[in-house]
């Protein structure tokens, strides 16, 4: 109201903030809706690729399962056992399978012979053997029988290295292996890349297990990567296959000819028979928004902007108020709980003092004893009031409790004090407890006993023996003996009844005549603090 003229503008730059502001985020949310759709378009075509894959060695794992049992393989059983699988319904992708066997130099021209009779069309060994090759592993048979597959016939697939490398590891592991990329021998001249996947046949020895051969299915990795997108399609996105994790290798097959290298891709580490590849989805139409969809986001988000601004203004003072009322709530709250609090304290320490007075005038003969034992007792409770004082009437370490009690002996150098234990807190009604029985007993360590004669030690040790109870235990030694006919005092009852009763554990007081020793059980309880303490640093709300 200060400023009417730059009222309007204002409104103008903060509507265009915001508008500019929300078609950011529009478009980040655009932009990540788009990567999650391509993620998961990659995720779904790599699982549909691994599938294919997993299919395919299945049969080849049943394929050598076969033909490990076979002494001889021939023709018409393998042509029997491909033509049961139904390669044509269940096998898309491969060109088919095939069996190599491993040849040996002294069995070169068996092999050829063995050619002869399973061919329609004359095959031989090639290339021949070399002299630093130990064996050949050539294709035998390949299944279904066409023009495209007797090319591959007789073929030394153990002569190329990168054909070599995937047989030596899946004989090395005895599961299925897919080759890099290489260009079947059924291409002939053709450039087209592909694979194959060899599983490893053995057969049993005197020496133990050799290899027999391979059953293998080579794939055009065109025709593999398309019947995978039959599972799964890739609707307007291009798809890559690598034949390497990195995604730098050779291209295998792609669904898209353009340039993806400023488009958003998503890659996949896909497995192809025990052998990693990279999976590339890419985006091919440019994502962008229509003039008319800008026009209409322009002039809704400038409406939705007036009404969000006096929706947050609203919302804003709402909130304001809301929080002023939950602080003058929680101020009430810190009062009662305040009150409740001294109040209880305050009942206790008098129910403590009557229970003092009762049994100190039960015990005494005159009123100077009255007076003396009242004035000690009296003053063990405040000593220990004044702990819990200093603590906010918080937990207070045993340790603390001990040594306000002993503190007029721990410095005399004819007697000893010794306090060991760990820290442990105890709740205010405990410590009480605890001060009162170590005055008791102090005070008649003292009078008769550890502490009344040069020489004498009094040990308090401590330990937790569960993770709600702590014990401890007082022994004096190197006093005068403890007489064992005795009349029963105001500390042992005290102990004994006030004592035992307010810990709820019973309390074991034994007058041994080496020295007394005592033995209490404390809960180790969590008090809840006063609600001023809590939110003693929580900041106050502004006054208007």
């Amino acid at each position: 109201m200060r400023f009417p003229r730059a009222m309007p503008l204002g409104i103008f730059v903060l509507i265009a903030a915001i508008t500019i502001l929300s078609i950011f985020a529009i478009e980040r949310g655009e932009n990540e809706r788009r990567a999650a759709q391509i993620n998961a378009r990659a995720t779904a075509i790599a699982s549909a690729l691994e599938r294919r894959a997993n299919a395919s060695s299945a049969y080849l794992r049943a394929g050598a399962a076969l033909l490990s049992t076979m002494n001889d393989i021939p023709a018409d059983d393998f042509r029997r056992f491909v033509s049961e699988l139904r390669l044509d319904a269940d096998y898309r992708g491969a060109e088919g399978i095939g069996w190599a066997q491993v040849v040996r130099p002294s069995e070169v021209a068996e092999f050829e012979e063995l050619l002869a009779e399973g061919s329609p069309i004359e095959a031989q060994l090639y290339p021949p053997l070399g002299g630093g090759q130990p064996f050949a592993v050539a294709v035998t048979y390949l299944q279904p029988d066409t023009e495209r597959n007797r090319r591959a016939l007789g073929y030394d697939m153990y002569s190329d290295p990168a054909r070599r490398a995937a047989m030596v590891e899946a004989e090395r592991t005895s599961r299925p292996t897919a080759t890099d990329s290489i260009v079947l021998r059924q291409e002939g001249d053709g450039e087209a890349p592909g694979f194959l996947i060899y599983m490893p046949v053995f057969e049993a020895g005197a020496g133990g297990r050799t290899l027999k051969g391979f059953i293998y299915s080579p794939f055009n990795a065109e025709d593999f990567l398309q019947s995978a997108l039959e599972l799964e399609d890739a609707g307007s996105y291009g798809v890559r296959l690598y034949d390497d994790e990195s995604g730098e290798g050779e291209l295998l097959a792609s669904t898209f000819d353009g340039d993806v290298a400023n488009r958003e891709t998503a890659s996949r580490a896909v497995t192809i028979a025990n052998n990693p590849w990279r999976l590339a989805v890419s985006i091919v139409e440019e994502p962008g928004l229509s003039g008319l969809s800008m026009a209409t986001l322009i002039f809704g988000l400038m409406v939705a902007s007036l009404l969000m601004l006096l929706v947050r203004m609203l919302t804003q003072q709402a909130q304001e108020d809301e929080s002023a009322l939950a602080w003058f709530e929680e101020q009430a709250s810190i009062r009662n709980s305040l009150t409740r609090e001294l109040n209880h304290r305050v009942k206790n320490t008098l129910a403590n003092v009557l229970s003092i007075i009762a049994l100190t005038r039960r015990r005494a003969d005159n009123v100077q004893d009255f007076a003396t034992g009242l004035d000690g007792r009296i003053r063990a409770l405040s000593a220990t009031h004044d702990l819990l004082t200093q603590s906010d009437w918080g937990s207070t370490p045993v340790r603390s409790v001990i040594d306000a009690e002993l503190l007029p002996y721990a410095h005399n150098d004819d007697h000893a004090v010794e306090l060991l234990g760990p820290e442990v807190e105890l709740a205010p009604n405990d410590a009480l407890s605890l001060g009162l029985a170590v005055h008791e007993l102090a005070t008649n360590a003292a009078k008769y006993g550890a502490l009344s004669q040069p020489g004498g030690k009094v040990s308090v040790h401590w330990r937790l023996v569960s993770e709600e109870l702590v014990r401890v235990e007082w022994l004096e030694r190197g006093g005068p003996p403890v007489a064992q006919e005795r009349s029963r005092g105001f500390g042992t009852d005290l102990i004994e009844r006030i004592v035992a009763h307010e810990l709820r554990h019973p309390v074991e007081l034994d007058f041994d005549p080496e020295g007394v020793r005592c033995v209490l059980l404390i809960p180790v309880r969590r008090p809840s603090e006063f609600m001023i303490r809590a939110n003693r640093n929580q900041p106050k709300p502004q006054e208007t």
